[in-house]
């Protein structure tokens, strides 16, 4: 038996980016940031997450996640491998979203309400 599950809490670092493969099969990728305090003395510690939605989700993503919102989702990790444009091999790690919340936004001109 294994278990590949992800479960995060941050603030979205870009707005998502949404792209179409396939006609009617949207796919939203973004980056989410998470922190932790580590050290003596005490600093937060930032770590940046490629998240990537496809599907319906992806659709909601398009609507209604923007830079800033605070975001909480569970996935799977998924390392896949491209050549860029410089035909240099690249390794990317993402977290395929299964379940999302979207829990406000990290505004100072609006409240953290819930968005739907």
């Amino acid at each position: 038996m294994s278990v590949n599950k992800v479960i995060l809490l941050g603030y979205v670092g870009r707005d998502p980016e949404i792209r179409f493969p396939q006609p009617d099969f949207p796919v939203a990728s973004f980056s989410l940031a998470t922190d932790e305090t580590v050290g003596n003395p005490p600093q937060k510690v930032a770590e940046w997450h490629n998240i990537v939605m496809f599907g319906d989700k992806a659709s909601l993503a398009e609507k209604y996640i923007r830079k800033g919102t605070r975001l909480y989702l569970e996935g799977r990790l998924r390392t896949r491998e491209y050549d860029d444009r410089m035909k240099v091999r690249r390794r990317i790690t993402e977290i395929i979203v299964e379940r999302f919340e979207l829990l406000g936004r990290n505004d100072k001109n609006q409240n953290t309400n819930t968005v739907p």
